[in-house]
């Protein structure tokens, strides 16, 4: 039986997980010179610590906006697609295979009509 110890190089830095529970994230983008700065992406999680909202920005404000629905086991059921004046444009929903990773994704339009269907493959190579 083989054991891995991993030791972190001379000033390197230790990594710790974010708590996400409430999390809120603002990511903006700063001119080169270091003076204007824009909003340019919010990520928000719930009090469980899921993604729950997503909203990128533009110069003329909201681009667009992702808020995500759980299902009881947890794992995303919905993604709902706004546009820039918070119209819902489209929707997915998904199907997940037994190891919870993404297997069907369903996409369709704001009056429900089916636009697409994307089909996940994982496939695992040995090195």
């Amino acid at each position: 039986m083989a054991f891995l110890l991993l030791v972190p190089a001379a000033g390197a830095q230790q990594t710790r997980k974010i708590n996400k529970k409430n999390l809120v994230v603002k990511e903006w983008n700063t001119d080169p010179k270091g003076g204007n700065r824009r909003l340019d992406h919010v990520t928000t999680y719930s009090p469980e610590g899921k993604k729950i909202d997503e909203t990128e920005y533009n110069s003329d404000g909201q681009k667009w906006r992702k808020r995500y629905e759980h299902g009881p086991d947890g794992r995303v059921s919905r993604e709902l697609v706004y546009d820039a004046h918070n119209r819902l444009q489209t929707y997915k929903t998904f199907e997940y295979n037994e190891f919870s990773r993404k297997k069907v994704q369903y996409t369709y339009n704001a009056k429900g009509k089916l636009l697409a269907v994307k089909h996940f493959e994982y496939i695992v190579q040995d090195e």
